[in-house]
Parts: C-alpha cells; structure tokens; sequence
C-alpha cells in the first residue's frame, strides 16, 4: 500500500479497454464485459478518492464506439442510464461530483436527462470530481476549439494574434479542470486512442496488461507508485553540471 510520503496525482485519467475481450475470453456475450467492468469503477473511484485523487476521468465511450455492433451499444445506453440511476446515492455519499463530457447530441433523450440529473445531483461534491467522457472524441474537441475561436476572431472579440495555449485550453471541454498528470489503458494495448491528445501532451503514461473488469485496487495502487517513480521532466533537461568558482 502506498504511504502517505508518496506522490499523488492530481489527476488520473483511465481507458477502460478489454471488456469485450474479457466477456468472450469467459464465454460471454461481448456486452456483459461492460457490466462486469462497473464494480473496477466503484473501486477505482473509492480509492483515488481515499489516496487524495482530486479528478478521476474515465474513457466511458467514444465516438467510433457508434459503430460497435448494435446490441452493443444499445446494452452500454441502457448501463449509463442504469448506472445514473443507482450509483448517484454513494457518489453523493462519497462527495463526488460527476461531470460529463463529449457530444451528446446523439443521444436519446432519455440518456441526456439521465446523465443531466447525475450531474446536477452531485454538484455539491467537493471530495474527487469524476469525469465521464461518454461519445467523446479528441481531435473532435479540438476541432470545435478551432471553430469557436475563428468565430470569435471574425466577429472581432478576439485577436487572432493575441490567441495562446491558454485561450485554447479555456474553450476545451475540460475548461476549469488540470490537465491529468498519469494516464492509465488496461489490457495491454500502448495508444491514447483520441483521448485527451492535448491535455495528455505531459502525462505519464502506463498500461497493464489486465484486463478493465480484474483491474482493482492492487492494480491501481501499482500504478499509482509506478507514477510516484516517474521524474517528470515536462520537456526540461535538468543541469546536472557543478558551478565552479
């Protein structure tokens, strides 16, 4: 177990890979991996929040999931709305604050309320915000960015010369939130997948081969002090040389 003098970050953020393959690695219907991949995200969340992981972001579902076989996505629609419903009570319990990011214009209405209503009955929570990146696409983010602020600058609200890191990092869907300091994929596979290309520019990154539903608290705590290990350097070359008189 990690001790107290350990390096938290601030900021996890998780691709929840391998459900599909763990459903028919025990002969399941590739949907049921998505259910038995809830109770690593209980897990997961108690522990980032018990450690002092201020923001846990998951990779809930991505735009190119749309084009998974139907009964797929249908059963992931119908365990988001599920899940909204059944989980809000602990998370209130545990001060966690749920925020949703992507598109949700695809949505039924029924998924965009459900998700509305989690996320309004958890605003009070100031313990761990959890973040939940449900047909949410990166390079699609970045583009919308682009739109917004070339609109701004054509109508004359903004300098196209004055326009920085910072003005992008502001108009992103995950404005008001820090960057995640170590990115997790499970099951192996070593690529972000259009997931926070721009905010992941300085994450750690580390993938264990375990499949999401067996990843636990074992798993997590070892990634964390695989992270706590790390010698963040954010594009620096530290000056080992001595000064001499």
């Amino acid at each position: 177990m990690m001790s107290e003098e350990h390096r938290i970050p601030r900021h996890v953020a998780i691709i929840m890979d391998g459900n599909g393959r763990w459903a028919e690695l025990h002969g399941m219907e590739r949907y049921e991996g998505h259910t038995h991949g809830i109770e690593p995200i209980r897990i997961v969340l108690r522990t980032a929040a018990r450690l002092g992981v201020q923001y846990l972001t998951l990779y809930a579902f991505s735009t190119e999931n749309w084009g998974r076989p139907a009964n797929e996505v249908r059963a992931l629609m119908e365990l988001f709305c599920r899940c909204a419903i059944n989980e809000m009570p602990e998370l209130k319990a545990q001060g966690v604050r749920v925020r949703v990011i992507g598109d949700r214009s695809h949505f039924s209405d029924e998924v965009r309320h459900r998700l509305e209503e989690l996320e309004d009955g958890t605003r009070n929570g100031t313990r761990l915000t959890l973040v939940l990146a449900i047909d949410y696409s990166s390079r699609l983010e970045i583009v919308e960015v682009a739109r917004e602020l070339a609109r701004m600058a054509a109508a004359g609200a903004l300098d196209p010369e004055a326009i920085d890191e910072q003005h992008f990092a502001d108009a992103l869907w995950t404005a008001g939130m820090p960057d995640p300091d170590l990115v997790i994929r499970t099951s192996g596979e070593q690529r972000l997948s259009n997931f926070l290309l721009w905010q992941a520019s300085y994450a750690e990154l580390y993938f264990p081969e375990v499949l999401w539903p067996d990843f636990g608290e074992k798993e997590f705590v070892r990634a964390l002090e695989a992270y706590a290990q790390r010698d963040r350097r954010f594009g620096l070359v530290k000056n080992t040389t001595h000064n001499v008189d």
